[in-house]
């Protein structure tokens, strides 16, 4: 059923067309100013997913420090970058989810390859596969070589989804409760800001806490993973289940990686890949809370410096 796409018929290869009647809707100059370019992290790739810009849920200032933070040679937006199914209900839209477009528009003309694969949540870019706009490819799924040697294959993960496929009603149902879940998850988090207390994600915890939950995680984890092993690929890079994992699976007596690059709604996970080769998985809030945590201590240092010179 997937096949057509999986192997790389559609959206993975042939010349690359732009899209010139979308290019002129470039963001304008974001409303928070691009922290300089250097220094960042470089790695050689990063894979984000499950932004969904257009929703109150989104952790769009998580996502700008992170974007400011880090460089890449190769981007892989892996799906529901944009959230169409609660814009199509409400129209929401604040400054920072302009900024995020933007950066990552700015991004590609500095010479980032972004390679956009569109979810369930952004459909409607589906039919844009193997277009150009503003410099980011489109495609229906994608293939990564990595520095080391693997083949892996890129993809958003909704396909493998069987309420998506013999249910979408029930998803919609699903996505309502889930986006309650998620204002009540901003509410604890504002108090936490307010009692100066680090991020911490309600929705993520439940969701480990409740069996069934877990039980579809671990099924379809084995389901994408069976996919890239009955293509002799080594490993596969999926989101849509807003959980980061990293697990060797051995499907038909293969082995294989599977690795979620997790979302920017509960965990604010990042996937990516070092020059090497290694790949290892960001939590981007207790990258913050570290950070914050040296610069207070050096803070702490340069007071009492001050206090013995005097």
């Amino acid at each position: 059923m997937f096949s057509d796409y999986i192997d790389g018929y559609v959206g993975n290869s042939g010349p690359v067309r732009a899209v010139p009647s979308l290019e002129r809707l470039t963001p304008q100059e974001p409303a928070r100013p691009e922290r300089p370019p250097e220094p960042r992290r470089r790695y050689r790739t990063i894979w984000i997913s499950d932004i969904h810009l257009g929703t109150r849920g989104c952790n769009a200032d998580l996502l700008i420090d992170f974007l400011d933070s880090t460089g890449s040679d190769t981007l892989y937006l892996v799906g529901d970058i944009i959230d169409g199914w609660r814009l199509k209900r409400k129209f929401y839209w604040p400054a920072a989810h302009n900024d995020i477009v933007w950066r990552l528009l700015k991004r590609a003309k500095r010479g980032t390859r972004i390679v956009y694969i569109p979810g369930n949540h952004d459909e409607m870019f589906r039919q844009f596969t193997g277009l150009n706009f503003g410099g980011i490819e489109i495609r229906r799924a994608a293939f990564h070589d990595t520095a080391d040697g693997r083949r892996l294959m890129v993809l958003h993960g909704d396909e493998f989804d069987a309420v998506m496929l013999s249910h979408r009603w029930l998803a919609f149902v699903g996505d309502t409760a889930y986006h309650l879940l998620m204002a009540a998850n901003n509410w604890v988090n504002a108090a936490r800001r307010t009692l100066g207390l680090p991020y911490w994600s309600l929705s993520k915890t439940a969701k480990h806490r409740v069996k069934n939950a877990v039980e579809f995680i671990g099924r379809y984890e084995e389901v994408v993973s069976r996919a890239a092993a009955e293509r002799g690929l080594d490993g596969v890079v999926c989101g849509h289940i807003h959980t980061a994992e990293h697990r060797m699976i051995g499907p038909q007596g293969r082995q294989v990686e599977y690795w979620n690059d997790g979302d920017w709604v509960e965990g604010c996970n990042a996937l990516v890949e070092h020059e090497d080769g290694r790949m290892e998985i960001l939590d981007w809030p207790a990258e913050v809370a570290a950070r914050e945590e040296r610069l207070a201590a050096t803070g702490a240092e340069a007071d009492r410096a001050g206090v013995l010179a005097a």
